[in-house]
C-alpha cells in the first residue's frame, strides 16, 4: 500500500492563513489598547446598525462538531442571494500556553447550470479560540477573516456583505485571465 504524500500547498495555505491570523489579532489588540487610551474621543455608533449574531458555545460545550454547525447556523443570519453554495471543512487545531485555535474553512461559490464546476471560489476562514484558563463557563471567542482580507471580524459586531465574496472571486478570474500557460 502506497502512503499519501502531504500536500505541500495545503502546509503553505496553513501556514500563510495562521501567519494573517495572528498578524490581525495583534492588530486588533493594539487598536482596543488605542480605543480604551481614547475613549473620551471615540464613539461608535451601533444604534442604526442591527448586526445578528447566534448563541455561541461555552468552553465546556465546545467540540469539533459543535464548530462546524455552529458555523453553519451563524451562515443563515448573512444575508446573500440563493445562488451561493457553500461547504465547511475543519482544518486542525493549533495548541497554544493558555489556548487552542480550532480552525475552519468555509468555501463560498456560485454554480451554475453551464458550469456546474466554479471557476473559482471565495473562502472565510473562522477561528474558535478556546481558552485552557477561564472558567469552563464561558463562552468561546470566536473571529472570522475573508480570504484576501487582514480585517477581523467577530460575530454580533460587523454585518456580511455579499459583495465581499463576489469581489474575491472577480479578482481570482481576473488574475486567471491575465496568466497564459
Amino acid at each position: 500500500m502506497s502512503e499519501i504524500e502531504p500536500d505541500p500547498y495545503s502546509e503553505t495555505a496553513n501556514e500563510l492563513v495562521d501567519e494573517v491570523l495572528n498578524s490581525a489579532i495583534i492588530d486588533v489588540q493594539e487598536q482596543i489598547k488605542l480605543n480604551s487610551n481614547n475613549s473620551a474621543d471615540t464613539t461608535i455608533k451601533k444604534e442604526n446598525h442591527e448586526y445578528k449574531d447566534i448563541q455561541w458555545l461555552t468552553l465546556q460545550e465546545f467540540t469539533i462538531e459543535k464548530g462546524d454547525e455552529k458555523i453553519n447556523e451563524f451562515l443563515k443570519t448573512w444575508e446573500f442571494e440563493g445562488s451561493w453554495l457553500h461547504c465547511c471543512d475543519y482544518l486542525g487545531a493549533d495548541k497554544h500556553e493558555f489556548d487552542t485555535r480550532y480552525r475552519y474553512r468555509v468555501r463560498w461559490s456560485i454554480p451554475t447550470r453551464r458550469k456546474p464546476i466554479p471557476r473559482a471560489t471565495a473562502c472565510v476562514y473562522f477561528t474558535f479560540q478556546v481558552s485552557k484558563i477561564k472558567p469552563k463557563s464561558h463562552p468561546v471567542e470566536v473571529f472570522y477573516v475573508f480570504e484576501t482580507n487582514r480585517l477581523v471580524h467577530r460575530p454580533g459586531q460587523s454585518r456580511f456583505r455579499e459583495t465581499w465574496l463576489k469581489d474575491i472571486i472577480e479578482s481570482k478570474v481576473l488574475m486567471m485571465r491575465a496568466v497564459d500557460f
